[in-house]
């Protein structure tokens, strides 16, 4: 059975960390409605951002995190539209959103106004640098709470270098996740209570606790940003094949393996070489760069491939920096559901499915966004609005219907 089939979800969101979180539970049965404002959610056009097509057919730039939504229009500034919200947040279970507190306050969707009116609501916030401190009402993103401020661009970086480039939203798909499990446990617990909660989580925080390594260590004299010339072990480490590939390393037992990897490498004349085989005497005399040349100069002469199947035959732990391409051609992707394919009138195109797999019921369906509005009228005959009173609605600009991308 889906997890959450009977769970209602009201989305006021945009771009993609907490839309997505809300994908995530219609694809485990819950029902959602999506409020878009008159503008529409921006990520409708992020195809151009993202050097993909968005047209009203074909919007995968959206649909990676608005799949299987119904769309409403509406404009909450106003008397009706806020009205029309209200009713729908009175039938919801849950309510998702990503605008900013001081907006949502304006606005009459702020948490202390709706844990009133809807008791048994659970109010689900993507922030970008919490809900106290001098950010606290500070325009986030991905690129800059997560990313930035987080640590992850500093830290990750090879010392010396340029910071990674990252793919877009990199850090939000991670927070859509945590968010997804707060709205799962303040649900279990609603079971007990029989009251709704907040849940919030940031973009900041997230990041911070991704890097709990880092974190916990620096304080004990780990600096970051590390060097690959540095590394302590030097069979954990990231090497760039002849075919200009990069490749990891991991083989922790170093003074085991080190004879083994120089032969199967092709630097015989290292084998039972004092200088280097022992991780211990290699750190005390920073002689780690030393070996990674060694490392870096035998690896460039070898297709990544031919590395792999070198190294996995011989039962050493190593795996190919796989780009996008690569891994559209991965069976141990498509032997597990990793991708999935969606038909588009181009046609098939793949998307990640989300990570987490129940036993209980078949793979999650995926149906293509709908242009915005697209389901304005049929919510308001759900909702008990009279035809009339639709069409009143729309006149005054507290609803709208079908709007399609020029």
């Amino acid at each position: 059975m889906e997890p959450l089939k009977g769970i209602k979800v009201v989305d006021l969101t945009t771009y993609l960390a907490a839309p997505t979180t809300v994908r995530v539970m219609g694809e485990w049965g819950a029902e959602l409605i999506k409020i878009e404002s008159k503008k529409g959610d921006p990520a409708r056009e992020q195809g151009s951002v993202f050097n993909m097509p968005y047209s009203n057919d074909e919007n995968l730039a959206f649909d990676v995190a608005n799949m299987n939504k119904r769309f409403i229009t509406i404009n909450l500034k106003t008397k009706h539209g806020l009205e029309v919200a209200y009713k729908l947040l009175g039938q919801a279970d849950v309510f998702v959103t990503n605008t900013r507190t001081k907006s949502l306050v304006k606005l009459g969707l702020d948490y202390n106004t709706l844990k009133e009116k809807f008791p048994k609501l659970i109010f689900a916030q993507v922030l970008g640098y919490g809900e106290n401190g001098p950010e606290k009402d500070t325009a986030g993103f991905d690129a800059t709470c997560y990313m930035a401020r987080g640590g992850v661009l500093a830290t990750t970086v090879d010392k010396g270098g340029s910071p990674m480039n990252p793919s877009n939203g990199y850090g939000d798909f991670q927070v859509s996740m945590c968010l997804l499990s707060g709205i799962c446990g303040a649900l279990y617990n609603r079971e007990k209570t029989g009251k709704g909660d907040k849940v919030t989580v940031s973009l900041h925080h997230t990041a911070v606790f991704m890097q709990s390594v880092a974190m916990i260590s620096a304080q004990y004299g780990n600096k970051y940003p590390k060097s690959r010339k540095e590394i302590p072990n030097p069979f954990n480490n990231c090497y760039r094949t002849k075919d200009n590939k990069w490749v990891v390393m991991c083989c922790p037992e170093y003074d085991r393996d080190f004879d083994k990897i120089m032969s199967l490498l092709g630097r015989k004349d290292m084998v039972g070489n004092t200088k280097y085989n022992k991780c211990a005497y290699v750190n005390a005399n920073n002689l780690n760069h030393e070996v990674v040349d060694i490392l870096d100069y035998a690896i460039s002469k070898i297709n990544r491939d031919d590395l792999m199947k070198i190294l996995k035959e011989n039962d050493l732990a190593c795996e190919a920096g796989y780009e996008p391409l690569d891994i559209y051609k991965d069976e141990q992707v498509w032997a597990n559901n990793i991708l999935t394919k969606v038909g588009y009138p181009s046609g098939e195109r793949m998307i990640p499915t989300n990570p987490v797999l129940f036993g209980s019921f078949p793979k999650p369906k995926l149906k293509t966004c709908k242009p915005q509005g697209m389901h304005t009228e049929e919510i308001m005959k759900q909702l008990n609005y009279s035809a009339e009173e639709i069409e009143l609605y729309m006149k005054e600009g507290a609803i709208e219907g079908l709007k399609l991308i020029d």
